[in-house]
């Protein structure tokens, strides 16, 4: 017993473990979930002060194989944004973490997805893109890359949404995109965007073993792993703070994965500025020309106030409330409604 890791809180990484998963062998999905609970654990978060909410889709069912104390939501298709949004006021003291899917983001849920971004609602979300609709054989979803081959021969010719990009126009303050694969970035990742108050979007590259890792898939396990270009080694270290690459930057350098394969990564400047709105959307805009993915932490904000803030709710969560708390008197309604004629 005295050999089991602890966390900062007398915890052991069994205590943020959720149900067996029923993911396909192999999916990329279980380990985005391995991930999540290693940054939870680094993280010493309590899971029974936090919320777990998804949609529908192969992505939505992972919740229940990580933190299985936390409390969780699993919403319609495509209304993970709004219930998380609802969520996230009626109780800012538990820490919201959503996952959704490329569907379920970026096609019937994009429009409450755009408005969560603009409004800076707090919370760390996860898409696990794996650019098809695993739960109905594999149809294109809205991220699939121009070119990409269906696992029956068809060929897609409408343009992908980058959610990276769409979350930083949209006013995003925290926006990286990983592979499944790379734990040891991903890890890091999650346990920034833990740490962050606002919206925290991660882009998860996550092939799917079933309908979308065969030779036209741009999606694909082995078509990732050859156009890899991560923009910096990352770590988390509060308050957010990377750490620098070690190799020359402007340079092409091949290196070794913890799987033993080879890729060249390219290294951008180190003028490079996660701050600047306009690097990262060229910076997003280039590689997609270059038919590469960029991973790393692309854009930060940490200025802007979050969506609760902004409203200036009281201290105590609105779910907490009493009845007296909620409803006015005659006197304060009188007083409330007269505020409304100025």
């Amino acid at each position: 017993m005295t050999d089991v890791k602890r966390n900062r809180i007398n915890l052991t990484e069994k205590d943020y473990e959720g149900a067996p998963s029923t993911m396909c062998r192999g999916c990329g999905h279980d380990a985005i979930s391995a991930s999540v609970m290693r940054a939870f654990f680094e993280s010493s978060i309590d899971p029974r002060k936090v919320i777990k909410l998804s949609g529908i889709g192969c992505s939505s069912k992972t919740p229940a194989y990580f933190l299985g104390q936390s409390f969780g939501f699993n919403a319609v298709h495509g209304r993970m944004s709004a219930v998380a949004t609802g969520a996230n006021l009626a109780n800012h003291k538990l820490l919201p973490i959503g996952i959704s899917g490329d569907g379920d983001t970026a096609a019937i849920g994009l429009g409450n997805f755009c408005h969560m971004m603009r409004r800076n609602v707090n919370i760390t979300y996860i898409v696990e893109n794996n650019g098809v609709y695993g739960l109905t054989k594999g149809q294109f979803s809205a991220t699939a890359d121009i070119g990409s081959v269906m696992k029956g021969g068809k060929v897609n010719d409408i343009p992908a949404i980058d959610l990276a990009e769409l979350a930083i126009t949209l006013g995003a303050t925290y926006v990286a995109r990983s592979f499944s694969g790379d734990r040891k970035q991903l890890a890091p990742l999650i346990q920034g965007a833990l740490a962050h108050r606002g919206s925290a979007i991660l882009d998860v590259i996550s092939p799917c073993v079933t309908f979308n890792n065969h030779e036209g898939s741009t999606k694909s396990l082995k078509y990732v792993k050859g156009h890899l270009d991560p923009i910096h080694d990352v770590d988390f270290i509060p308050p957010y703070e990377n750490i620098e690459a070690d190799y020359e930057e402007g340079t092409d350098h091949e290196v070794r994965l913890h799987d033993g394969s080879r890729i060249v990564l390219h290294k951008l400047s180190k003028d490079y500025d996660p701050t600047d709105k306009g690097q990262a959307i060229t910076a997003v805009h280039a590689a997609v020309a270059e038919g590469k993915f960029l991973t790393g932490l692309i854009y930060y904000n940490p200025n802007r106030i979050d969506f609760a803030t902004e409203l200036d709710l009281c201290d105590t969560p609105l779910a907490e409330l009493g009845q007296e708390d909620l409803q006015p008197t005659a006197e304060q309604l009188d007083e409330i409604n007269a505020s409304f004629m100025k």
